[in-house]
């Protein structure tokens, strides 16, 4: 791209140098830098791209995008700007030309049932024979290929890369994962949401964002957001059941669809009931009830469910085609997820890490749990992030009859840290505290009668624990398996 149409993105800056005629790309890690290419310095937190910039240039930076005038060659261009991390959302959508106005994008937000509610829709469009790609937690999802991502939602530029991807392979729609961090801090800068979708909202990240209010208020972003321009055809999607949807209401004038089960809403399931490793519900919508079967567990799958149907519905797809391929839909990974396996236990992997996705787990798992039998859960939590909501986590994870009390990514902080300030919520005297989760998980397996329902929340899909700033390979089910096959000489 020419870099002055490139950089007339930034309609406030001030360029030092001279100005090349073309840039090649963009880049944001001075690693990645290829000749040519326009170079920003971000300040992340632990390290600042300003310090890098010279870096950049070796590897064929020839613009730097910069908040402060740097020591760099004359024949180097600098762009100064007030915010970096604002102007490369601007400079990325403008270099990618834009890519979310030519496919359908849905974002979701909410603490919990993002990555659910996602991959949902994502299964269901495949189902019905349309491309999509999926963006969060688990990564990015591109015809079956998942590459790896840093965030749940990931920075400005490879949103922008992704979305972009997605386009060029002919995907139809792009799931999102939208995180209040990453609406915070401007990650989606420049994308054109069509469909909005709201979870809920709980206690977590308040030792990013301070308090509830203003965490739920970076949620609201997306609906804010949505724009003005009501000749478009957007959609929200809103927890009716969730106090917190009625300000989101207030925030966008495009066409809300609600959903729930306590509260009256667009599309409502009653008569929830659970047999056979199957969930099964009434669904009222505005075109008539309909039976509904899925394998996934739980009421709060049923929210998740209902949420996708609403967004389906919105763009246009008739209720009764959405419910047909329901009941095919896989487990979302790492979510309530059935260890397949020769125990004479069951086994459930969670990525619930907050008060509300613990009590909804042990939920979801309370209808399979046999007379006599008991619930054993695993709960651990990151170091160094909101130790507010330990206690809490504990207190709900104490409705099983034997807890473990681990840690979860502990980075720097003391293992015994974690499990103390988790104990300080326990209810009951039936727990051990093993601040190392491998060996957290051999304990589990170790107490677990045959019948018994182990749950192990906190990591979900991931197959790593981050101790000090190293990635080590953990995976809770592996290690479970092989602990209870040894156990049962199997």
């Amino acid at each position: 791209m020419y870099a002055e149409e490139l950089l007339s993105a930034l309609p406030l800056k001030q360029v030092i140098g001279p100005m090349p005629t073309q840039i090649k790309d963009i880049a944001i890690d001075s690693r990645s830098v290829q000749p040519k290419s326009l170079f920003v310095c971000i300040k992340g937190e632990t390290v600042d791209g300003h310090d890098f910039a010279q870096k950049a240039v070796d590897n064929g930076a020839i613009v730097i995008v910069t908040e402060r005038v740097l020591p760099l060659a004359e024949d180097i261009t600098q762009v100064i700007v007030a915010d970096t991390n604002r102007a490369v959302g601007l400079l990325a959508a403008k270099f990618f030309d834009y890519p979310s106005n030519e496919v359908t994008m849905v974002g979701v937000t909410g603490t919990n049932g993002k990555t659910s509610v996602t991959g949902i829709i994502h299964n269901l469009l495949q189902s019905m024979g349309e491309k999509s790609a999926l963006s969060g937690t688990i990564g990015f999802n591109l015809n079956g290929i998942l590459y790896e991502t840093a965030n749940t939602t990931s920075d400005a530029l490879s949103t922008q890369q992704m979305i972009f991807r997605a386009k060029m392979e002919g995907c139809r729609a792009m799931i999102m994962e939208v995180s209040s961090h990453g609406l915070a801090l401007g990650r989606l800068a420049g994308v054109d949401f069509d469909i909005a979708i709201f979870t809920n909202l709980t206690h977590d990240h308040l030792d990013f964002h301070g308090t509830m209010e203003e965490y739920g208020n970076a949620k609201g972003l997306l609906f804010s957001q949505l724009g003005q321009d009501l000749a478009k055809n957007k959609v929200v999607v809103l927890n009716a059941d969730d106090v917190w949807s009625k300000k989101y209401a207030a925030l966008t004038q495009f066409p809300i669809y609600t959903y729930g089960i306590q509260e009256d809403a667009a599309f409502k399931a009653s008569n929830i009931r659970y047999a056979n490793g199957m969930t099964h519900f009434t669904l009222h919508s505005p075109e008539g009830e309909f039976d509904v079967s899925m394998h996934l567990l739980g009421e709060f799958n049923v929210y998740n469910v209902l949420a996708a149907i609403a967004a389906f519905y919105g763009r246009g797809f008739a209720v009764e085609l959405v419910v047909e391929h329901i009941e095919q839909l896989p487990p979302v990974k790492g979510r309530m997820e059935k260890v397949q396996s020769d125990l004479p236990f069951d086994i459930f992997i969670d990525y619930a890490h907050t008060p509300d996705a613990i009590e909804k787990a042990i939920d979801a798992a309370m209808p399979y749990k046999r007379d006599g039998k008991k619930i054993i859960f695993l709960v651990g939590t990151g170091g160094g992030r909101d130790k507010s909501k330990r206690p809490a986590m504990a207190e709900k994870a104490s409705r099983a009859e034997y807890v473990v009390l681990t840690t979860d990514d502990p980075r720097y902080e003391e293992f015994d840290s974690i499990t103390g300030d988790l104990a300080k919520g326990m209810t009951h005297d039936q727990f051990a505290c093993i601040g190392d989760r491998a060996e957290a998980v051999r304990h589990a397996v170790s107490v677990a009668d045959e019948g018994d329902i182990i749950i192990f929340a906190g990591k979900g899909h991931e197959d790593y624990q981050i101790v000090e700033n190293t990635k080590y390979q953990h995976s809770d089910t592996e290690i479970a398996v092989e602990a209870g096959r040894k156990k049962f000489n199997l």
